[in-house]
């Protein structure tokens, strides 16, 4: 082909390649400022995310809403406060042979436990002897020994008559006795056929007193609680028994009574030189934190 044939076609062509250029190219221009649809159409694979993005606030950030973490259950419905919970201490009594065993009637009337609190009375006035005892509960009716309940005291006066107790006058317990030797030193409540008191589980920690008139009288106050969990422990109710001994076929929660129903004291009679009184806590069924 000629040389000027050639390149007379191919200005033609490349004329007509512009003119296309320069149509597309304003039908963009007027779609952009006019929002015709063509314009739209053609740039419509440069953003796919406009059109599939979330327009609910709640869906595209649930963290503007309530963490899944969050559980009504955990708290006390009345007020929000965490409830406060702790297993059984679960401690077994002590056996023949273990330390802490004292002694057992031969006739199956009593078994008896070493006392770490336990004192005898200088001068020694008469055979008159007994218990003051705190028992604390989980929700449950467990016996614990309050290591959820830390640095809360609950103290019972106990007067003149016993004011010679080194841990008397008043008897104060301080939460918790894990810290203690033989944090729970008695088996008060329960029966087993295997035992001749209790139910084979310590269930509560006291004071004991030898040596008193065998006509004396023992009294003691009501309970107080105090100190950081002073909120999360009810006072149940206290459990006497005076003038023989302790039957522990007694449920702590049923048969616990006010302190004025259980009377606050008890005096020796003739034949009837023991006495005891356990003051019974529980862990509060609404929950609570620490109030310090």
């Amino acid at each position: 082909m000629p040389t000027g044939l050639h390149m007379q076609r191919s200005g033609l062509a490349l004329g007509g390649l512009a003119a296309v250029a320069g149509i597309i190219i304003g039908a963009v221009v007027l779609s952009s400022v006019f929002g015709i649809g063509f314009g739209g159409d053609l740039l419509a694979d440069d953003d796919p995310g406009d059109d599939s993005a979330p327009t609910d606030v709640d869906a595209s950030d649930p963290g503007d809403g309530p963490s899944s973490n969050e559980s009504d259950s955990a708290t006390n419905e009345s007020d929000g406060t965490p409830a406060i919970s702790e297993p059984a201490a679960n401690i077994p009594v002590p056996e023949e042979g273990d330390p802490y065993f004292e002694a057992r009637d031969p006739d199956g009337e009593w078994v008896s436990y070493v006392n770490p609190r336990d004192e005898y009375r200088e001068p020694y006035l008469g055979a008159g002897s007994g218990k003051l005892c705190m028992t604390l509960l989980n929700a449950d009716g467990e016996p614990i020994v309050g290591e959820s309940v830390p640095n809360t005291t609950v103290t019972v006066p106990t007067g003149e008559s016993l004011s010679w107790h080194s841990l008397a006058d008043p008897f104060a317990v301080e939460f918790p006795v894990s810290d203690e030797r033989q944090p729970l030193d008695a088996d008060q409540f329960g029966t087993s056929s295997s035992l001749a008191q209790g139910d084979g589980v310590m269930d509560s920690h006291c004071i004991e007193f030898h040596g008193l008139p065998e006509d004396g009288t023992i009294s003691y106050g009501e309970a107080e609680v105090t100190g950081d969990y002073a909120d999360a422990i009810d006072v149940v109710g206290y459990i006497q028994q005076a003038n023989d001994n302790w039957d522990t076929d007694v449920d702590p929660i049923e048969d616990a009574v006010s302190y004025e129903e259980a009377g606050g004291a008890w005096t020796y009679e003739p034949g009837g030189s023991h006495g005891q009184a356990v003051i019974v806590l529980q862990l509060s069924p609404d929950g609570a934190e620490a109030s310090g």
